[in-house]
């Protein structure tokens, strides 16, 4: 045999022997399961602001809030005034995408037609406002009890002094100027002057507010974007940016931080005047200061030592007022169609202050109570829509008994700025966020748990101190590292622990997997939450099965369950459901108090056998009984028969707990 031929031999042989090992290797080795787990009942799916467009929004069920026709039981009136300036018209009548930033989004509005413009587009439904009006948010979170029922516009008229004559007039930024003078012009004041002299009289009287709409834009919306998210530094500013006077500094300080460029920093603060810029998509914020005199919630998220948000984008006295497509970097946008073009509803406390929920449509409770009584279950609906029959909009826990109040310990929020700060609220509220309507564009769907004061002025002490009469509690804690920005330099600045998105993924969920948790426990306050279990009506809307225990007490229920399950079902494939009926053996007590909440656990015994449950929580009546799905799967080689036990024990009472065994086979 040649040689060539003998080193040929030499190497099939040795493939040959390489495939003998491996098969017998691998025959060895247990095969893998025929289905991966199954998803969970209710995925945690959030939602970043920056990636959110127009397609986020999903329409409320049969209701069309926007609408002109519908006649709210409290109206408002508004006036609508538009001025602009000597050297800054309005920024809608220039071509389009011309000014320095990149400004209109549209075609010229000619300037004698800006005033009705604007007035359009906050008020009457169409294709630039994509169908979305104040009115229509207003009657949305109110149910039709609050709107804007009236508005008359004025002007244009032409301002005395240039826009930074009144831009650069706070924030130490007053000798910033131009032409030296230092700047401490009240825009109000000289509008309503200009437009009382044009009009003859003061109209001021004849209207629940004034929404005076200025050429340009509010310096919250363009500080950041055109200041440190532009240059990399103060020194990096170009000309076109600084003071028009070149031997002046080009940057200039601002509200949260030391610098922007001298154009962001030189135009007018929104604030609750309700002045308003172009660019401002907060005026429907601002009429939650007029009409219901609601303070605000935000913190300043930029300054050292930092401080947690108090509500975040779950409500719109909080920076739930950024909410819309493009997040809150888009804001400077003309007309304001992203950004803060879709604020978040309105949280419980807030509804409840505004007299937009009835104390009837909730489930109230007591710490005190909840000891004496044994834990409460409720169905409640997402706060988009009224509550579904048999439901609720949220559950209140009053902090009552022998010592009412919060009893968290107080720490220093100086060293820890996920403090919630003085430990002085009064009651918890749970509600059911969905992603319709306004809260569309909220980052989640799930169960919001807060903590809420009676008063709706408190700062929260410590340093950077603000008011924070509602107190959302995180679900995820933990810092949610995302990049907030690249510099021009490709250097990543990530979003702050107090920056508001750190409460996106704060949502609960229900079941197992979801990437949430299911339950809260508050320690100090003697009480466990409990999200049990979710469900949809015939049109999509969410209801949550929730509950709220007290860990002093249980109540004198009689607590009891039993387990049974059928005997020698056959797994006939991947994820064969194997169902157990789980029965609560207890008396009840009263409407709400005739529940417990059962823990379940599912194990199985058999070679190349698994068992899955979906959740681990089940809620079941007095006298009633619930079936409960075990989803069973076996590999090819597993073995011919497996026996899968559940296990259910009573959160109210642990001494009380149940077995089911069933048999299953190949």
């Amino acid at each position: 045999m040649a040689k060539q031929e003998k080193a040929g031999l030499k190497a099939a042989l040795g493939i040959m022997l390489v495939s003998l090992v491996f098969l017998a290797a691998t025959a060895s080795q247990p095969r893998k399961a025929v289905s991966k787990p199954l998803p969970p009942i209710d995925p945690q799916r959030v939602q970043d602001q920056d990636l959110m467009t127009w397609d986020d929004y999903r329409p409320i069920p049969g209701h069309n809030w926007a609408d002109p026709s519908l006649k709210p039981e409290r109206g408002f009136r508004l006036a609508v005034v538009g001025i602009d300036f000597p050297g800054q018209p309005f920024v809608v009548s220039l071509p389009k995408g011309s000014d320095p930033f990149g400004n209109p989004r549209i075609d010229p509005v000619a300037r004698e037609k800006v005033p009705q413009f604007y007035a359009d587009f906050f008020m009457k439904p169409g294709e630039t406002n994509h169908g979305q009006t104040i009115n229509g948010y207003w009657m949305e979170q109110s149910r039709g009890k609050f709107g804007i029922t009236a508005v008359e516009v004025f002007g244009p008229y032409r301002m005395p002094k240039p826009i930074w004559a009144y831009g650069l007039n706070e924030y130490g930024q007053n000798e910033q100027t131009p032409d030296g003078a230092r700047a401490d012009g009240r825009m109000e004041r000289d509008c309503d002057a200009v437009w009382a002299a044009e009009l003859g009289k003061d109209v001021r009287k004849d209207f629940d507010a004034i929404l005076r709409l200025y050429a340009s834009y509010d310096e919250t919306g363009v500080w950041q974007e055109f200041g440190e998210m532009k240059f990399n530094s103060k020194d990096d500013i170009l000309p076109e940016w600084g003071n028009p006077d070149p031997a002046k500094p080009r940057w200039i300080p601002t509200r949260y931080v030391s610098w922007t460029s001298w154009l962001a920093g030189s135009q007018q603060w929104g604030l609750s005047s309700m002045r308003q810029g172009e660019n401002s998509g907060t005026i429907t914020h601002e009429l939650g200061h007029f009409a219901f005199s609601l303070p605000d919630l935000n913190n300043n998220p930029y300054i050292k030592p930092y401080r947690r948000v108090a509500a975040g984008p779950w409500d719109m006295m909080d920076r739930g007022s950024f909410n819309g497509p493009g997040g809150p970097h888009r804001r400077w946008v003309v007309p304001p169609t992203q950004g803060a073009a879709m604020p978040a509803g309105l949280m419980a406390r807030n509804r409840l202050e505004n007299k937009f929920i009835d104390e009837s449509e909730l489930l109230t409770l007591g710490r005190a109570g909840l000891a004496r009584s044994g834990l409460a279950v409720a169905e409640v609906t997402a706060r988009a829509v009224d509550p579904l029959p048999g439901t609720y909009a949220g559950i209140v826990v009053r902090l009552d008994g022998e010592k009412p109040g919060d009893l968290t310990p107080p720490d220093d929020p100086a060293m820890n700025p996920l403090s919630a700060g003085t430990p002085n609220y009064n009651f918890y509220t749970l509600e059911v966020v969905q992603r319709i309507g306004y809260d569309s564009f909220t980052p989640d769907n799930g169960v919001l748990i807060a903590k809420n004061k009676d008063s709706l002025r408190g700062r929260n002490g410590g340093p950077n101190e603000f008011n924070s009469y509602i107190w959302v509690i995180d679900a995820h804690p933990e810092d949610i590292d995302i990049v907030d920005y690249v510099k021009p330099n490709g250097e990543k600045v990530m979003r702050t622990v107090a920056d508001y998105r750190q409460l996106n993924d704060a949502l609960f969920h229900a079941g197992l997997d979801s990437g949430s948790p299911y339950e809260w426990e508050d320690t100090p306050n003697r009480l466990h939450f409990y999200v049990i279990d979710l469900a949809k009506d015939k049109d999509g809307i969410l209801v949550y099965t929730l509950a709220v225990r007290s860990l002093d007490g249980s109540g004198p229920q009689e607590r009891g369950l039993a387990l049974t399950a059928n005997t020698g079902q056959a797994v006939k494939g991947p994820d064969t459901a194997v169902v157990f009926t789980l029965s609560n053996a207890g008396k009840a007590a009263a409407a709400q108090l005739n529940s417990d909440v059962y823990r379940l656990s599912v194990s199985v015994e058999g070679k190349g056998w698994t068992a899955q449950l979906l959740n681990g929580l089940a809620a079941v009546k007095a006298g009633k009984s619930q079936p409960v799905t075990v989803y069973v799967s076996r590999e090819d080689r597993s073995s011919e028969a497996a026996t899968v036990t559940l296990r259910a024990t009573s959160e109210s009472d642990p001494s009380k707990t149940a077995t089911a065994t069933v048999k299953v086979s190949r």
